[in-house]
């Protein structure tokens, strides 16, 4: 077993080898502060019939590691949440790209996550230590890559900054990158100006290269001698005779304007060739040649010709449309398109009872804020089976979540949840920064009084081999698709909220991160302007569909009343009023119900059943039971008091039943309350 450890932030970070998971390709344990994750690399055959790499990562969370059984029925783990699969992504993003090109094995990381104090999080954790199973394994892989959190308090950067500083940072910024170059970023922020958001990538990468320095000696003393691989090499006759069946016809159909005609004469010229080439050479091997071609005409097209498809400048946005209320019933709705892109985002409003619980490491409970994103087949003219949303899908959502974030009203102010959910429509690249505009729109147009509206861009980069690159502004379907970096960047006029980074190099500049930046802030700019032109600000009322939200205080010792026991008398008030009635530990509580009416009623009991009694009051109430002696009347929902047969009239009453009846409401007075807490009434 060996130990090898650096400082970072004041807290030594430390990796095991030699000790746990002895059978894996690379196994190491990463540890900082009370957090450790165990990562394992495996590497399997060759994946014959696929033309990609088959890396898995599985991030599996364990509730173990922060002294949680789970909360499910069975009490175990099941599939993973979205926190674990956000994890995932986070690591699968960085490494993806580090691989040799045509590296076909079947290549497995799991994070296994055995300690958790709930203030250093896993994640970096499981970024480096994939990055140093994967170094000392015989797999090859062009790293190792660092990873590093930065924070911003007070005017100083923070590495690795724990849940609770969190709260209080502006900007939360996760770099991963290699000796060269930046490979991936993923940052929330509560509007910070670029500039800043520049710097402290510059900070992360200054400690990503100590990381990369203590991976590199655990290499040099540990590293087993890596697999042989040769990139497969491109058969000349087969590339000869492609060459001419195309005969220039490539170029020309990547050269058509219309995207429609475009992609259907490159989908023909392929389908012609693949049939022409397909008996006489692999399939695989003929697409492969094919897509090659295809890049490079691409690429000729933005970097030779100096043009994009449609024609489009590199710095301009393709026409923009949007709608705000285009559905009848729902809280609010936006409608956002962009090119051949287009979102409908929907906003729905409900009461504290409707938070989602989470079940997870960290120290949060409930959320209230949400967004959903669905990416169905149609968006883009498929036929694929509809199985629920997959990683890519809940990435996107968590994305345009963070995004908003910074902008949504606290707890106090509007005391709501909020769901958003963006429908995507229509899918020609960028459909998570097109759904935080729509979810902008949605959101003004349900009333929610968000601080400012948030737009976001995606940024491209097209690149070769001599070193020459042009910077994209909003990309499109191929751009997207056969581009080297899609940098999607949103925020507010006042500065960024969320910033995602993800390419096909091995890591690029910072002076092209800095350009690329510098295009989303002029691209989001203009984009906010079109928005307030199609919504100024948010409505100043409700959709009349949507829950009407009150809240009241009440005495802290009072809370048992107002719920009574096993519940009981909230649950009453709730069925009688039909209301929802959230009670917090404070004494807030918040009464919901499309009925402002029936929102009052509840009040009114709720408020009864909290008010002391006093002598002297007169109050009217109900009759609940009949004595020979008397009556029992219920003057405030919950409490009770006797008017004694004496003190039913001003006359001589005989029986109590010639004067009241079971469900009578009769006006009394409080005339006593004696040492035991019985309440004497009168009518007289």
């Amino acid at each position: 077993m060996k130990t090898y450890q650096i400082e970072l932030g004041g807290k030594p970070l430390t990796i095991e080898l030699g000790k746990l998971a002895l059978q894996a390709n690379g196994a190491v344990t990463v540890s900082y502060g009370d957090t450790v994750v165990l990562v394992t690399a495996c590497v399997g055959g060759l994946r014959e019939g696929v033309d990609f790499l088959p890396l898995t990562i599985d991030y599996e969370e364990r509730l173990y590691a922060a002294g949680k059984i789970p909360g499910s029925f069975i009490r175990r783990e099941g599939r993973p949440g979205q926190e674990a699969t956000l994890a995932s992504r986070l690591v699968d993003r960085p490494l993806r790209p580090l691989f040799p090109k045509g590296f076909h094995n079947e290549v497995q990381i799991v994070i296994t996550t055995l300690s958790s104090d709930q203030e250093n999080e896993p994640d970096i954790l499981a970024i480096i230590g994939a990055s140093a199973a994967l170094t000392i394994s015989e797999i090859p892989f062009y790293g190792p890559i660092g990873a590093t959190r930065v924070g911003y308090i007070e005017g100083k950067f923070i590495i690795n900054p724990t849940y609770t500083q969190l709260n209080d940072s502006q900007i939360e910024l996760t770099v991963a990158g290699t000796r060269e170059a930046v490979v991936m970023l993923e940052a929330g922020a509560k509007e910070a100006p670029e500039p800043r958001m520049l710097e402290a990538i510059k900070f992360a990468q200054e400690i990503n290269q100590q990381i990369i320095k203590l991976q590199d000696e655990i290499r040099a003393e540990c590293g087993k001698p890596k697999m042989e691989f040769a990139p497969p090499s491109v058969n000349p006759e087969l590339s000869a005779s492609i060459e001419s069946l195309l005969n220039g016809r490539l170029a020309e159909a990547v050269r058509m304007p219309d995207r429609q005609k475009r992609e259907e004469a490159v989908a023909s010229i392929k389908n012609e060739v693949t049939a022409n080439l397909g008996d006489k050479y692999p399939k695989l091997e003929v697409q492969a040649i094919l897509e090659s071609k295809l890049k490079a005409e691409i690429r000729n097209r933005v970097l030779k010709d100096g043009v994009r498809f449609g024609g489009r400048g590199f710095n301009e946005i393709r026409p923009i449309t949007m709608e705000v209320g285009i559905l009848p019933r729902t809280h609010g709705s936006g409608l956002f398109t962009r090119g051949q892109t287009q979102v409908l985002t929907i906003a729905t409003l409900g009461s504290r009872r409707e938070e989602q619980m989470l079940d997870g490491l960290s120290q949060e409970e409930t959320k209230r804020f949400m967004h959903h994103y669905n990416f169905p087949s149609f968006s883009t003219g498929e036929v694929k089976r509809m199985i629920g949303p997959g990683r890519r899908e809940i990435g996107h959502g968590a994305l345009v979540e963070r995004a908003l974030l910074p902008v949504i009203p606290d707890e106090q102010s509007f005391p709501y949840t909020i769901r958003l959910v963006s429908e995507v429509l229509s899918s020609s690249g960028s459909t998570s920064q097109a759904s935080v505009c729509a979810s902008s729109l949605s959101l003004m147009d349900a009333g929610v009084p968000i601080k400012t509206p948030v737009a976001g861009v995606a940024i491209g980069l097209i690149t070769d081999n001599t070193g020459r690159y042009e910077i994209l502004t909003d990309i499109e379907g191929w751009e997207d698709a056969y581009g080297d970096m899609d940098f999607k960047a949103a925020g507010t006029a006042e500065g960024l909220t969320a910033l995602q980074m993800d390419i096909k190099l091995q890591g690029v500049s910072f002076e092209i991160v800095e350009k690329a930046m510098s295009r989303a802030h002029e691209a989001r700019h203009q984009i906010l302007v079109k928005m307030k032109e199609t919504i100024a600000a948010n409505r100043g009322e409700l959709s009349k569909y949507a829950p009407r939200m009150f809240k009241i205080t009440i005495p802290v010792d009072k809370i048992g009343a107002v719920i009574g026991p096993g519940g009981k008398t909230i649950r009453s008030i709730t069925e009688e009023t039909k209301t929802t009635i959230d009670v917090q530990n404070d004494g807030t509580i918040i009464v919901g119900s499309p009925n402002e009416e029936a929102a009052q009623k509840a009040i009114h009991q709720i408020e009864g059943l909290t008010r002391e009694i006093e002598v002297g009051t007169i109050y009217t109430g109900k009759v609940t039971r009949l004595f020979n002696f008397g009556a029992m009347v219920e003057i405030l929902p919950g409490k009770e008091g006797m008017v004694h047969i004496s003190e039913m009239a001003d006359y001589r009453v005989a029986k109590v039943e010639d004067v009241v009846k079971v469900g009578d409401e009769i006006m009394v007075k409080v005339i006593e309350v004696d040492r035991q807490g019985r309440i004497n009434l009168s009518r007289r």
